[in-house]
């Protein structure tokens, strides 16, 4: 039961870190990545972050990838 309590303190912590960080950059006016699509009229606001999602499937692939590797050895 304590490495299951670990875990969700660490899930938890990085939890806040990553909101902190979403924060902050739209506070910095980061409003998506060049490439997502948005379409904005008088009664319709679409937005769909494309590029945003596809470099953070990149960077999930290749941190999920990295830990898979050192874990190996």
């Amino acid at each position: 039961m304590i490495p299951m309590g670990k875990l969700i303190i660490v899930l938890g912590v990085l939890m806040v870190i990553i909101g902190a960080a979403i924060w902050a950059l739209g506070r910095l006016g980061f409003r998506g990545l060049p490439g997502d699509i948005r379409y904005e009229s008088e009664n319709v606001r679409f937005y769909f972050p494309i590029v945003s999602c596809i470099v953070l499937s990149v960077i999930l692939t290749l941190g999920l990838w990295l830990w898979h590797r050192l874990s190996q050895k």
